[in-house]
């Protein structure tokens, strides 16, 4: 014991070859909470580039909050639109799909242009569509959806952002890293705490000129900030990347992450129009409670990443999937209580973005040399689980008269990627993810 605290109070860079020597040495295997928390930080802020990770988190944060913008703007753009319940569902689901399809170009952006150009291609792009529907205004469905389309361009920085902090960072940080980028899942909360009392003081189609202030802002901070890693990979060809679906893996991870995200991003993008309808809240108010379930969702998204680097990210990952049902499912009974609903569905973001977080603390291990498209592919089935979860809550409110079956085939859904994740398990523990192979927990 005192052996092994003096090798590592002596030289803490060979923190690994105690562990190997000396199996039993408290600090290395845990015991000693204040001596691995100082560790494990040192080590994480000396392996990758601190600025980087920072503006990565920001641009993702921002370019979220636009993505979902017309979700909590749902209930006053369908008053003066006139629109029906499937029609609210499919306006907010719109940029989610758009986003979802348009990663996967993303992923080619960053993979030929690098990350740091990508992303400044997309921020600008999006500015300039909010622009031009603040100044000319959004009159029909029609014009909402395509508005939608453009602000899909903000939900493709995922495919920029996450490449952009994980290629400075080594296997065992993986998770802490992409958990803190991918925290950027708050802006869908700053969404929904800001724009309905904003759409309330000003008009919602102000509200797209407010947003340029800090995308703006975020904008310039991306460009002075953000460096590329050196360790950025040679581009290749449209076959080289399509040839990565060939790999079985990288269809389980599009499935889980279909529902981990799908089901996060679906949720920021419905519960304003939600707990409107349901429970009669004005739209300030459910925005407020929008806010409060993705704000949870959101800022355990690195927790998530964190546990998952500790404990395993199929364990993780496990353990996520089976809370997400479970809260989903009590909350498709027609809660009465407004409180217990808000309860539930928090509880249900908290384990959706943790199970967001153990999703890319895997892929990284699994595809390094490809987490570009690759973050480009899952990025997108995310969205794809998304889309699919906010519209079809919108059609079974007109069809039914109630959301809760679109609530309840959604946590069928999570019992069925855990399912598909206990099928696997066994196989990435004994491949890709052997101890031998690797320094992270799998």
């Amino acid at each position: 014991m005192v052996v092994s605290r003096l090798w590592i109070n002596f030289d803490p860079k060979r923190r690994n070859a105690c562990t190997t020597t000396f199996g039993s040495c408290v600090i290395c295997s845990g015991s000693d909470n204040s001596g691995v928390t100082k560790m494990d930080k040192k080590s994480f802020l000396q392996a990758g580039h601190t600025p980087t990770l920072f503006a990565a988190f920001l641009y993702f944060d921002l370019s979220f909050m636009v993505w979902v913008l017309l979700g909590p703007l749902g209930v006053q753009i369908s008053r003066d639109l006139s629109l029906t319940s499937a029609q609210k569902g499919l306006m907010v689901a719109t940029p989610v799909l758009a986003g979802a399809l348009l990663r996967i170009l993303m992923g080619l952006l960053v993979d030929h242009l690098k990350p740091k150009k990508a992303g400044l291609i997309g921020q600008v792009m999006v500015i300039a569509a909010l622009a031009y529907a603040w100044f000319h205004g959004i009159h029909s469905f029609e014009q909402s959806l395509i508005l939608g389309l453009f602000l899909g361009i903000a939900g493709a920085s995922f495919a920029a952002a996450l490449p952009l902090a994980s290629r400075w960072y080594p296997a065992e940080h993986q998770g802490k890293a992409m958990g803190i980028a991918g925290a950027g899942n708050s802006g869908t909360a700053f969404a929904a705490l800001f724009a309905p009392g904003l759409a309330a003081a000003y008009g919602w189609n102000n509200v797209f000129g407010l947003a340029l202030i800090p995308l703006c802002l975020t904008l310039v901070i991306y460009a002075l900030m953000a460096k590329d890693s050196p360790e950025c990979p040679p581009a290749k060809s449209l076959a080289d990347y399509l040839r990565v679906l060939h790999d079985r893996d990288a269809w389980w991870f599009m499935f889980f992450y279909s529902v981990t995200f799908g089901g996060f991003v679906g949720l920021a993008s419905s519960l304003t129009i939600y707990f409107n309808d349901v429970y009669g809240l004005t739209p300030q108010v459910a925005g407020y409670f929008t806010a409060a379930c993705v704000f949870v969702g959101s800022l355990v998204r690195p927790i998530g990443g964190a546990v998952a680097d500790r404990i395993g990210g199929i364990k993780s990952l496990s353990a996520m999937y089976i809370g997400a049902a479970s809260f989903i499912g009590i909350v498709s009974l027609d809660l009465s209580s407004q409180y217990l609903a808000l309860l539930m569905f928090a509880l249900a973001m908290l384990c959706l973005g943790m199970g967001n977080g153990a999703v890319f603390q895997l892929v990284p291990q699994r595809f390094r040399k490809e987490i570009g498209v690759m973050t480009g592919f899952v990025g997108m089935a995310g969205g794809v689980g998304g889309f699919y979860l906010a519209s079809s809550l919108g059609y079974s409110k007109q069809l039914t008269g109630s959301y809760s079956a679109g609530l309840m085939i959604f946590a069928c859904l999570a019992l069925l990627a855990l399912a598909g994740l206990s099928g696997v398990k066994a196989r990435w523990r004994t491949t890709w993810g052997a101890a031998h192979l690797t320094a992270a927990k799998i």
